[in-house]
């Protein structure tokens, strides 16, 4: 590590505080308004957790972003700190997305399995029992109309 990485080092270190319970080193210093912490390097703003980071462990891969393991958005602990894509990142966490892709049955209960799953041509899963039943009522409703029956 050179002088002006130590030095940085010692700046950053100063700037949080040992969580007991869980581990995390909770940044003190400014937050950005999606509660990441960051820091001023050669003038320019940087998310601190990724500062740090590479700081200890080197750079980050190319392609990749750090999942913060903790959950825990202003946690600088690089223990606390994993490289992975974008795909990884968002599935791991609690977005819709991610609920939505851990979910093993639909909303009637089905099971998401090989033979009832269908993917839409958007990607969604969809329980194909569930689709095949609203298709039938949809043709029914068709098949009423043309009759000139309720609508």
């Amino acid at each position: 590590m050179v002088v002006a990485d130590l030095a940085m080092l010692q700046r950053l270190e100063a700037k949080f505080t040992p969580e007991p319970n869980s581990g995390c080193w909770l940044w003190t210093g400014a937050i950005t308004a999606d509660g990441y912490g960051k820091t001023a390097v050669n003038r320019m703003s940087r998310l601190a957790h990724r500062v740090f980071y590479e700081l200890v462990n080197g750079a980050i891969p190319s392609g990749l972003m750090l999942d913060h393991l903790c959950r825990v958005r202003c946690c600088i602990n690089p223990a606390h700190l994993e490289p992975v894509t974008n795909r990884e990142n968002v599935l791991r966490g609690t977005s819709f997305t991610a609920v939505n892709a851990r979910k093993t049955h639909c909303n009637s209960g089905h099971p998401f399995a090989a033979g009832n799953l269908y993917l839409t041509p958007t990607g969604q899963r969809t329980c194909r029992e569930c689709r095949n039943a609203a298709v039938r009522k949809y043709r029914t409703r068709l098949a009423e109309r043309a009759k000139g029956g309720p609508s």
